[in-house]
């Protein structure tokens, strides 16, 4: 176990534990905007929906129900504009932290394979590839890479955290790039439902991939769009000659998403009502927040969709953060996501309109 363990970064939320402190001993309290984590009410169709299936005494199956497969379809072809969807083209999983940690393992790759990601990225790409025992690499423009070696090429649009939407063309270029050298794309789209100053695209769109799904597949969540962050429900859509081999993986490893979950999930990617209401929420404290740190004196750069604000003051992370507990607001150090991120910090949106408006009063002061 300890020969695994090592392998892996040391973990950085536990960095963060003097400055929540701090935070916590504000007068009015802490507000937190560190981490992306829901706090608003799961939808209660959603919520009827679980109960109803609470009566499960069986196992579920890996790859879900029809009811779930079908769901998982519809809104792939309705949502992001996919063509010829098939159940072969989905795989549910459970929750997508989960599937990032181990995809690069359940690929079968190994030492002298390489995975990369971008500059800045959830630190959960890197662990992938250390679980697998793969090489890792970050990069500004996946196109620069050398291709001999690569097996998987992490794309993130919109960014956790900077919140930068690739382009149409952008995607298109790279997919293009990936299939002339025989790379695997995973594009993680967990945040697509949140484009704010950019309409994020899907690599399943036939304008990004000329219609042919080889070599692609999206990877989705309803933690942020559904607050289901509790319930563990994620998805990938793309290529069955890569989804079928994982799928029988999956079955030998027991990694079965729950039946109420799988039932919550139906009921949620058939109600487009409740991801606006949740959209308008986030808009609200979007607006609130940027305008505060604004007037703070923050930059901010990127952001155009997500949860969160990339923002900086030009000086180190860690003084930014320092700087924000004493009023009272924990922030993530922007170097959590590599060292490009030295100098900004990931504001999240995450908190209470309560809570946001005491952030907002704080930075007036």
């Amino acid at each position: 176990m300890s020969a695994v363990s090592e392998r892996l970064p040391t973990f950085p939320w536990d960095k963060l534990e003097p400055y929540k402190k701090t935070a916590a001993a504000h007068p009015d309290g802490i507000v937190d905007l560190s981490v992306g984590t829901p706090v608003d009410p799961v939808p209660e169709p959603i919520q009827k929906a679980l109960v109803a299936a609470a009566d499960s005494p069986g196992y579920p199956t890996v790859w879900g129900t029809p009811d779930l497969r079908d769901a998982l379809t519809r809104w792939v072809e309705r949502r992001l504009g996919a063509r010829g969807i098939t159940h072969h083209h989905v795989l549910p999983v459970v929750g997508s932290k989960e599937l990032v940690a181990w995809l690069p393992t359940q690929l079968g790759l190994g030492p002298g394979d390489r995975v990369a990601y971008p500059r800045l990225a959830y630190p959960t790409y890197e662990v992938g590839a250390r679980l697998a025992r793969a090489e890792h690499e970050a990069y500004d423009d996946p196109t620069d890479l050398d291709p001999a070696g690569l097996k998987l090429l992490w794309l993130n649009s919109p960014s956790n955290p900077t919140g930068r939407v690739l382009p149409k063309a952008e995607l298109t270029r790279i997919v293009a790039w990936a299939r002339e050298h025989g790379v695997l794309v995973l594009s993680d789209e967990c945040y697509l439902e949140l484009g704010w100053d950019a309409d994020p695209v899907s690599v399943l769109h036939p304008d990004v991939n000329g219609g042919s799904h080889d070599g692609v597949v999206a990877v989705h969540s309803l933690s942020k769009r559904s607050n289901l962050a509790g319930y563990r429900a994620a998805f990938l859509a793309g290529d069955p000659a890569v989804l079928g081999p994982l799928l029988q993986i999956r079955k030998h490893g027991g990694m079965m998403t729950s039946a109420p979950t799988q039932a919550a999930v139906v009921a949620a990617l058939g109600d487009d009502e409740h991801v606006r209401v949740q959209r308008e929420r986030y808009a609200a404290r979007r607006t609130a927040l940027r305008m505060a740190l604004l007037g703070h004196g923050f930059r901010i750069e990127h952001s155009e969709g997500g949860l969160y604000l990339w923002a900086t003051r030009d000086e180190s992370c860690w003084d930014t953060v320092a700087r924000l507990a004493e009023l009272g607001i924990l922030v993530a150090p922007g170097d959590f996501y590599g060292p490009a991120g030295e100098r900004f910090v990931r504001v999240a949106l995450t908190a209470t309109d309560e809570r946001v408006r005491a952030a907002v009063e704080r930075l007036k002061a």
